[in-house]
């Protein structure tokens, strides 16, 4: 199961096309407008929430609430599309007025003029804008409908904004999901989200923006979904690259991660266990992966999200023309957007894992997939 999406921040619409979807998946709206509305909130966001009410559009692939085992596209309208008309125009002739000539430290702006020829990096922004990541998320909605019909789970946290961090030593498998959803933050601790929603306001006082750390759980996971046998099938590899191609995200891990390299080898494993008929670890700190498969645990990774690049106090840039210093360009953006990012997240795990579902079950229908698997967990129980 694959996604691609289309369409630029401030076009009509983002769309996306998912290949590979079996017959048989209960789909329903609504649960994709919910992601889609997580997706939207968060303490910090920018004006740009306050226009897009995003809703999903089905246009094909799915009949009477059911996946027909066709691609699934989606579609979610920008509404701010008619406020952009002359900069957006599909035809005519660009006026020279429009364009933007100082690209922005630590976007895609320079990079992408200099690989694509463009004078002009509006070229450029308009798709690397994570408004992209709605369609995304809407995409998700039908590898989630999937992992939801084989008894998986996807959640998500905000354990850092800024220099601000949620108390250590919790178990991210046992974070409370209410408190979470009940957060500006979307961060489980009350005193973390007060102390994260000050830091932003100072940031947005500075002209600054903010990045952080979230957190992604999936529980009900089967054990021995990837492969140890091939580089490219390896689970770990598989999610880093889903996880890493959200924008702004600079740094991945899986479990304890990083904080394992700082140990002996006995504190960085799980020992093994065997009770009620099925192997038990005590401890999760491989993250629910061990060899490059899942190992029956819940899967927990983490990732950073860098502070957005687009600067209300803008840090110094060349203009394209005249290679003279000046400021960099400034969008309308958000000071803050790692709840927003954790939520993407949850996508991009989503189809990583169900494809690693059909990969090891088959792929053409629902009912066969469970018959499949069920016939897996007998095997391994016995």
């Amino acid at each position: 199961m694959r996604y691609v999406t289309a369409g630029e921040s401030h076009g009509r619409s983002l769309s996306a096309i998912v290949t590979g979807v079996p017959a048989g998946i209960t789909v329903v709206p609504e649960l994709i407008d919910a992601d889609l509305a997580r997706r939207q909130s968060g303490y910090g966001r920018g004006g740009r929430q306050r226009i897009e009410t995003d809703r999903v559009t089905i246009l094909s692939g799915v009949r009477f609430g059911s996946t027909l085992g066709t691609p699934v596209s989606v579609a979610v309208a920008n509404r701010d599309w008619d406020n952009w008309l002359e900069i957006m125009a599909v035809t005519g002739e660009k006026p020279a007025q429009i364009r933007v000539t100082a690209p922005r430290p630590g976007h895609a702006d320079l990079a992408g003029v200099q690989k694509i020829g463009s004078n002009d990096t509006r070229d450029i922004l308009e798709r690397a804008s994570a408004r992209e990541t709605a369609a995304r998320v809407a995409a998700g909605g039908i590898a989630k409908a999937l992992l939801t019909a084989l008894g998986v789970q996807l959640h998500s946290y905000v354990e850092q904004v800024g220099a601000v961090a949620m108390p250590t030593g919790i178990e991210p498998a046992t974070v409370d999901m209410q408190a979470v959803e009940s957060s500006e933050l979307r961060c489980p601790d009350d005193e973390a989200t007060e102390a994260m929603k000050r830091a932003i306001d100072d940031a947005r006082v500075d002209g600054e923006s903010l990045g952080g750390v979230f957190v992604v759980v999936a529980r009900g996971l089967l054990p021995g979904l990837g492969t140890y046998a091939e580089a490219a099938g390896r689970l770990d590899a598989r999610l880093a690259a889903a996880v890493m191609s959200i924008p702004a995200i600079k740094g991945f891990e899986i479990g304890d991660g990083f904080a394992a390299a700082r140990v002996v080898g006995s504190l960085a494993h799980d020992e093994i266990t065997y009770r009620d008929g099925g192997y038990v670890r005590p401890t999760n700190r491989a993250g629910g992966l061990e060899g490059g498969m899942t190992n029956g645990e819940p899967l927990v990774l983490r990732a950073a999200m860098k502070p957005i690049p687009t600067l209300m106090r803008p840090l110094a840039s060349v203009d394209l023309d005249s290679h003279e210093a000046i400021d960099a360009s400034k969008e309308r953006s958000d000071v803050c957007a790692v709840p927003a990012a954790a939520v993407v997240a949850e996508a991009e795990v989503a189809f990583v894992l169900a494809q690693a579902y059909l990969d090891k079950f088959g792929r053409d229908s629902l009912d066969d997939i469970i018959v499949a698997r069920d016939a897996y967990l007998a095997r391994i129980s016995r």
